[in-house]
């Protein structure tokens, strides 16, 4: 489905990125490791047309790099940022209601799902986003995400300052994203849950790629671990 090749980067005269490549296959999730100022998030933001950037991003067959956030939005990705990025003012439905991109046509995901999946959203479906708590406010991220309908969804730091319980949870969640056929890239600090749900692991280090393999082969390269991984 997605297929980065030689992917560079800048934040102006800073180079970021140093030729990345990996795919993500239909149905896959795909966990992207690495410690802070590895490049993970650079990565994700380069793949939705967020920073400047050199290369090949393949979607289905179709190159979108140079093409605006939203144009690769309407194509099927869908992007859940690491800062939780909600509309604080708005009630809980209404952040819903505004990650519809057909409005009025049936899509794989509905309100119902959104608050079957999560009973504290639909619980507090009237209240405005600002007030909710940071796992309240993540799950809220996610699912205004789904409400778009991607094929792929990109998820940045999800279990960032939740609590183990929420973690677990936002693990559920992801299997079944993969459960109704829609791709993960995972990017993730915690090794627990990313080795757990994921098919594939890729590993960053200094704006590149420097492991890529099954989980099962990353707990046994101690020297992956230990160089690019551990703190």
């Amino acid at each position: 489905m997605l297929t980065v090749d030689k992917l560079h980067a800048y934040y102006g005269k800073s180079h970021v990125l140093h030729g990345v490549q990996f795919d993500v296959g239909q149905g896959e999730i795909v966990a992207l490791l690495g410690r802070n100022g590895s490049g993970r998030s650079t990565t994700a933001k380069a793949i939705m047309g967020m920073v400047e950037c050199s290369g090949d991003v393949t979607w289905r067959g179709q190159g979108i790099l140079g093409r605006k956030p939203y144009e690769i939005a309407h194509l099927g990705l869908g992007y859940v940022p690491e800062n939780r990025d909600i509309f604080p003012k708005l009630t809980v439905h209404q952040n819903l209601m505004l990650g519809q991109k057909r409005a009025g046509q049936k899509g794989r995901w509905s309100f119902d799902d959104m608050y079957g999946m999560f009973p504290r959203l639909k619980e507090r479906q009237h209240t405005e986003a600002g007030v909710l708590s940071g796992g309240e406010q993540q799950m809220l991220t996610l699912c205004r995400t789904l409400m778009g309908d991607p094929e792929l969804i990109i998820i940045d730091e999800p279990t960032e300052g939740l609590a183990p319980k929420i973690v677990e949870l936002v693990g559920e969640y992801l299997k079944t994203l993969k459960a109704r056929g829609v791709s993960v890239l995972l990017i993730e600090q915690k090794l627990t849950i990313a080795m757990a749900i994921s098919d594939r692991a890729l590993v960053m280090g200094h704006g590149s790629i420097v492991f890529q393999g099954t989980p099962d082969s990353l707990r046994a390269d101690a020297y992956v671990r230990k160089e690019w991984l551990e703190v």
